[in-house]
């Protein structure tokens, strides 16, 4: 017999015998019975099958008449409770037992809902104990959880709602001088007959908490006086869920801590209860280097080196490298230790090779002066010397002198993934330019940005706007770095990069003393399977214009569409915008939120 022979024998003969040789074919496990539920809504018979708990004993063929019967009086008390969590406490339910059952099972179990009207809040009180109950300071506390109290009088009661509008109120009371608040008491009383529920919420917010001392581990390589410094909380001052958190984030910001965490300790002393700060430190040094693609100038070339602690000094370091076909840069950035209040002393240079339409332009930047980043408000004061030389169709050498002013306000709900809020920043600066003909100068820049929700599936509203000036007799003399040109990712989409400008009689684009850009973008979640991703689109309008005379306005429009990625280092932007001027389509790709 031959192998083929032998094996297609053995086969046969375990078809035939059963043999466990091999696997048997899986089959549906038979049922006792199958329930089938009609209610006015597709939610009410959802919720019903999924949580009854008659559904368990399905499975169990040799139940009898008079069991299961025993099994749909238990499901039908079961059934009640489930609606009334649902606010329904007067429903009518019908059940029924195919009674003429079939010599295959399933048996057929029947169940028909009316629930009726649905209980409404008649009224709602919310007491007080502990110290926020004759606390002065905690007046407006207390009227906030009251104000945006989630189940008001008049809304549809469920037990959902109930627990949730309950929990908010919690938090909220937690969340600002009450940590180790508590519910005390909580009551919904039910009248059947009128269909009306009284809700009854008593907060205990235990004593008041202060901030103690932090205790702080993991500091080796930085001292403590810098994580002190970072966290920025202030012993003695009430406790604010808010500060714990924007401390956290300033230390991570900072970036000399891959890891941070900041919570309160125990047990609270007369000094007030302390914080504890875990941190896990990142190295003294680090290198990055990186090779991408740019939409505006193709590939790229990025090196950046970092020294969190220099020698002698202890500034941070930051030297960075890049190089593209249009733009090849160098710049060095050094920020000191804060000062209790935050501000630091900050140096900069960058040194720059930009090709424009029709010239090439190489210009130096040098920067100090003193920084302040908070949580919600930056500020810096600074002297800075620009120069800029041109080759090309626009051939010349510029240098300038100014002190400069810029404040930057944001009020998101969060960063950097934001879904609502609004921001604004505006730069002040006075200088004179340097050479023959020395000219005063002044020159303001704007931008503001404004986030509005549409609705839970409608996405957002996203609205920027960016103006400019330079206010001088003669801008002749000013390097191009103190002048401003338009287009790209961040400006006005479907053009390149520093394409907008005024035009030339010899083709070239130029900087230009006055900006004004603005886009509109319509945000939406993209949906899969009923749950919303990681990833939005995006409909946009943008339009800009840059120009020498205000009276002399060209706006370049572009328009496209997008996507937007929740990517671990950053919202990823990808854009497909058509320039109306250039007419030609243009694909743009960023990282991070901007502003």
């Amino acid at each position: 017999m031959s192998p083929r022979t032998g094996l297609s024998g053995l086969l046969l003969a375990c078809a035939l015998w059963g043999t466990p040789a091999l696997a048997d074919t899986p089959t549906r496990e038979a049922l006792a019975f199958e329930l089938n539920i009609q209610a006015h809504t597709a939610d009410v018979a959802s919720w019903l099958a999924q949580h009854l708990e008659l559904q368990r004993y399905k499975q169990l063929q040799d139940l009898n008449d008079q069991e299961i019967k025993q099994l749909l009086r238990d499901a039908d008390v079961q059934a009640r409770d489930l609606l009334a969590s649902l606010g329904y406490f007067s429903p009518q339910l019908s059940w029924q037992l195919d009674e003429q059952p079939s010599l295959t099972p399933p048996r057929i179990v029947r169940l028909d809902v009316q629930v009726g009207v649905a209980a409404r809040i008649s009224q709602v009180q919310i007491q007080w104990q502990g110290d926020i109950e004759h606390q002065r300071d905690a007046a407006q506390q207390r009227e906030q959880v009251v104000s945006q109290w989630a189940l008001p009088a008049g809304l549809e009661f469920s037990q959902t709602a109930w627990s949730q509008a309950k929990t908010q109120a919690l938090k909220s009371v937690q969340a600002e001088r009450y940590p180790e608040a508590r519910i005390a008491l909580s009551q919904a009383r039910v009248d059947v007959q009128s269909q009306q529920v009284a809700l009854s919420l008593t907060i205990d917010s235990g004593p008041l908490v202060t901030i103690g001392p932090l205790l702080i581990s993991g500091a080796e390589r930085y001292s403590l006086e810098l994580v002190e410094r970072l966290a920025h909380l202030t012993p003695g001052a009430v406790y604010q869920q808010n500060d714990l958190l924007m401390a956290q984030q300033r230390l991570v910001a900072s970036g000399f801590y891959d890891a941070v965490f900041v919570s309160l300790d125990s047990p609270a002393s007369a000094e007030g209860t302390p914080v504890k700060v875990e941190l896990k430190e990142t190295l003294r040094q680090k290198w990055v280097v990186g090779l991408g693609v740019r939409s505006d100038t193709g590939p790229r070339l990025t090196a950046e080196y970092t020294h969190l602690r220099l020698p002698r000094l202890d500034w941070r370091a930051a030297t960075k490298l890049s190089v593209d076909p249009h733009l090849q840069s160098w710049s060095l950035d050094m920020l000191a230790l804060p000062d209790p209040q935050l501000w630091r002393w900050h140096g900069a240079t960058q040194l720059a090779r930009q090709q424009f339409v029709g010239y090439e332009v190489s210009s130096q930047r040098w920067r100090y002066g003193r920084t302040q980043r908070e949580d919600r408000t930056d500020r810096s004061y600074y002297a800075q010397y620009d120069a800029s030389s041109s080759t090309g169709s626009l051939v010349g050498q510029r240098e300038s002198v100014s002190g400069n002013y810029a404040w930057t306000w944001r009020r998101f709900d969060s960063l950097p993934f934001p879904t609502r809020g609004i921001g604004g920043s505006l730069e002040l600066g006075s200088g004179l330019s340097l050479g023959s003909q020395s000219e005063p100068f002044a020159r303001w820049l704007a931008r503001a940005m404004w986030l509005q929700p549409l609705g839970r599936t409608s996405g957002r509203l996203a609205l920027r706007a960016e103006a400019g000036g330079v206010i001088s007799r003669d801008t002749s003399g000013l390097p191009t770095t103190q002048l401003f040109v338009a287009g790209g990712e961040n400006s006005v989409r479907g053009y390149a990069n520093a394409s907008i400008g005024v035009a030339q009689d010899n083709g070239a684009i130029a900087a230009g003393r006055y900006l004004a850009t603005g886009s509109v973008e319509w945000q939406r979640p993209i949906r899969w399977n009923q749950q919303r991703t990681d990833w939005e689109s995006a409909v946009f309008v943008d339009a800009g214009t840059v120009t020498d005379d205000v009276h002399r306005l060209q706006t370049k429009i572009g328009y496209g569409v997008g996507a937007r990625w929740r990517s671990p280092i950053g919202p990823l932007r990808m854009d497909l915008a058509y320039g109306q001027t250039p007419k030609k389509l243009r694909l743009h790709l960023s990282v991070g939120f901007v502003f």
